[in-house]
């Protein structure tokens, strides 16, 4: 199995409405798996905002999707499952007002992402410590509308506020095949 940068996308830093929204266009289609690392924090005026995973493939973004989520801030731990009519949660990021210099990471996997016979559904660890606050969890999302079973070409990631310049997203594509001069 072999692993192989293919893009990365940093913050706008910008204010106002609507959200920062960062992109991955033009997938190749040579991979078996995709994943996404991010670093992020937002410039929402809270501690804490929510990280979206939407409009895959440029169909306009999800109307809903199945989820599953586990995750726990300190002080308790909540599990829960359904349907929403919110786009695929992929975590929870620090806000504005959260300690300077915090960050939240992500991990996304999107498994087969060119099968075009069954749905697409991410599987994310994420997590950020906010001295002694902040959340971690794992999360299974399934876009309900999108992308279906087409083969993921291109996807897109917003939050309430907007995303700050010195965040990134770095995506890569994983063979499970020998790959030589990788």
């Amino acid at each position: 199995m072999t692993m192989q940068f293919i893009a990365r996308a940093v913050g706008s830093g910008g204010s106002g409405s609507p959200s920062a929204i960062f992109s991955f266009s033009s997938i190749p289609q040579t991979f078996t798996h995709l994943q996404v690392r991010g670093f992020v924090r937002s410039t929402y005026a809270a501690t804490e905002d929510t990280l979206y995973a939407y409009n895959f493939n440029n169909n306009g973004a999800s109307t809903g999707s199945a989820y599953h989520t586990l995750f726990g801030n300190g002080t308790g731990v909540s599990a829960t499952g359904g349907t929403g009519s919110f786009s695929s949660i992929v975590g929870f990021i620090p806000g504005n007002t959260a300690t300077a210099n915090v960050y939240g990471q992500f991990i996304l996997d999107i498994l087969d992402y060119t099968n075009t016979n069954k749905n697409k559904t991410l599987r994310i660890i994420t997590g950020y410590d906010n001295n002694g606050s902040g959340t971690v969890g794992l999360f299974s999302n399934l876009p309900l509308t999108l992308p279906g079973t087409s083969a993921i070409t291109t996807m897109s990631f917003l939050c309430n506020g907007n995303i700050t310049a010195d965040s990134r997203f770095d995506l890569y594509g994983i063979s499970t095949s020998e790959v030589t001069g990788a």
